[in-house]
């Protein structure tokens, strides 16, 4: 019955943030509030099906884990050392600023300082699901601003794990046993030091390793297996043994695989999955979320919005430019600031177990929460439309300027025998070629030898954004792949500049290459009927410009009549 339970509320999930979702974009507002819509619909505070909510939050945790992960295989060490001088201070002024202009506020409305104070801590904090959401869809993610605004919110996850081991020692019944603040405070310091390292450790060589002898089996189930296993293998174990978040520790595993030439590859194969558990943390969320509450306390609710939107994200933009940072960067960075997330109910969670906030607390919480979530991607895009260049549009496909098409810049995929040869050809002419491969040995060789490679699966839709797609002037598909018409569709939707050069095994594949947009097609099946053709036309002594005549008809003829 359990089972059967667990199934029915990934498929009632699942279905219903579809429904909402594609309500949401048809009705072009951003599919998160149709996600969010979707919990509260099946929660328990609305009529008809409800699912179990804590179920629906463990596959919500499965989302945030993987979601971190891949954000952090998008990061490298040094980007986070490099905006660590800002998101440190960052982190501590506006979350002191939050919470303060929080407490001072409800302390106006009768409530006392400690209340006050617990609940501004909890809404200082955002969602890095929900943040990670909007800035990619803004192609900011892998720009300047999303390493300072991720580089920040690294931050207040280790400040929020330090508030939870605080607040049972301080209010709690641990209170009575006289522990030292400072010893605990200590010992959880170490632990993440001590999680750093083991990761670093594990990052230059252990992992590596373990990647390359799976990546040689050729078996791409195994290969993304692994991947999960570590993304999830090591949240877990951060959670476990170190005391750390499950989300922080999905993070550093992240890191740890970036350093790996496997980073490409692991990133694209944990997509799929991400991508729908994390569309469950947002139904989890709406389940929460009990409409009444609108009705009962709007005062308090009211409060905690104006902090959330308004407070929180002035704050955030005003200490990035005091810190040296110019205005098109701080106005994109606080506005995405404008909402609280998963680690916002953790800590709600504990301070209402203590007796620290009562249930309008946690209630003004929740709806904070779900209405800062549904208006923060409109709320980024009035910050990117105020700092955007004149002349830009106001859409998120184009808001940053579209980047000029790199002339002599080509892709190839594939490096095979025939790709060795365009390689060579390619290389000749003086212009800058990145091949795609999922062969480590040639990719290895490759780099070695001074030229661009990655690791990774074209059929996979990161790998072309990796290699610079929408930067490119050329894509040369040298190997037969499956279903690389689609590879080419997207990769066209990506960059409509794109001149498209592909190859296929046989001439029925031909006609769909030519139909999803590619340039020049070429078949192997038609290229030796060709060939065989001059050899026989030879036997009959035929001179030279005949046989070049008739292999010119035969092509013709062979390609026509699939592509037309």
């Amino acid at each position: 019955m359990h089972n059967l339970n667990v199934l029915i509320t990934f498929a009632v999930g699942l279905a219903g943030a579809l429904l909402f979702g594609y309500i949401a974009v048809r009705l072009k507002i951003s599919p998160i509030i149709g996600y969010l819509l979707a919990g509260v619909a099946v929660g328990p505070f609305t009529p008809g099906v409800v699912v179990d909510h804590k179920v629906a939050e463990q596959f919500a945790e499965i989302g945030v884990i993987l979601l971190l992960f891949g954000i952090g295989l998008r990061f490298h060490l040094h980007e986070l050392l490099a905006v660590w001088r800002i998101a440190l201070p960052g982190a501590l002024i506006q979350s002191t600023v939050s919470t303060v202009a929080l407490a001072g506020g409800l302390h106006l409305l009768g409530w006392t300082w400690t209340s006050g104070l617990i609940l501004g801590m909890a809404i200082s904090v955002a969602s890095t699901v929900v943040m990670a959401l909007v800035l990619a869809e803004w192609r900011d993610l892998h720009a300047r601003i999303g390493h300072i605004a991720i580089g920040w919110t690294v931050v207040e996850d280790i400040l929020t794990v330090a508030l939870l081991l605080l607040l049972p020692i301080v209010s709690g019944p641990v209170a009575a046993d006289g522990q030292s603040i400072g010893a605990v405070l200590g010992v959880a310091g170490l632990k993440i030091v001590a999680l750093v390292a083991i990761v670093v450790v594990l990052g230059k060589w252990g992992i590596p390793w373990a990647m390359e002898k799976i990546a040689r089996t050729g078996s791409r189930e195994l290969f993304t297996l692994t991947v999960l296993v570590l993304a999830v293998g090591i949240a877990v174990g951060s959670a476990r043994f170190f005391g750390v978040s499950m989300a922080l520790g999905a993070f550093l595993a992240g890191l740890a695989v970036s350093r790996s030439e496997f980073a490409t590859r692991a990133a694209n194969d944990a997509l799929p999955m991400r991508d729908a558990f994390a569309v469950l943390f947002f139904v989890s969320v709406g389940m929460l979320f009990d409409p009444r509450s609108l009705g009962a306390i709007p005062h308090i609710i009211g409060l905690v919005l104006l902090v959330v939107i308004l407070v929180k994200p002035l704050a955030a933009a005003l200490t990035v430019r005091l810190l040296g940072e110019p205005w098109s960067r701080a106005l994109p960075i606080g506005a995405a600031f404008s909402q609280v997330g998963e680690f916002s109910y953790i800590l709600g969670t504990v301070a209402l177990g203590l007796g620290l906030i009562n249930d309008t607390g946690w209630n003004a919480l929740v709806a904070a929460s779900i209405i800062s979530i549904a208006v923060n991607p409109y709320v980024y895009r009035l910050a990117r439309n105020l700092v955007r260049p004149r002349n830009g549009s106001s859409t998120p496909a184009v808001a940053v300027p579209r980047k000029k098409i790199q002339p002599k810049r080509c892709i190839l995929v594939g490096f095979g025998p025939v790709g060795r040869i365009v390689h060579e050809l390619l290389v000749a002419t003086g212009g800058e070629i990145i091949v795609v491969e999922l062969n480590l040995d040639s990719v290895r060789q490759l780099r070695n030898a001074g030229q661009s490679a990655i690791y990774g699966d074209v059929r996979q839709p990161g790998t072309l954004v990796e290699a610079g797609i929408e930067t490119t002037e050329t894509l040369v598909i040298s190997a037969d792949i499956e279903d690389a018409a689609d590879i080419v569709k997207h990769a066209l939707q990506l960059n409509p500049d794109l001149r498209v050069l592909a190859r296929c095994a046989h001439l029925r594949q031909a006609a769909a290459l030519s139909l999803a947009g590619a340039d020049f097609v070429v078949s192997g099946e038609a290229e030796v009927g060709v060939t065989l053709t001059e050899a026989v036309i030879s036997l009959g002594h035929k001179t030279v410009d005949d046989a070049a005549a008739r292999r010119t008809q035969i092509r013709r003829q062979l390609y026509d009549s699939v592509i037309g």
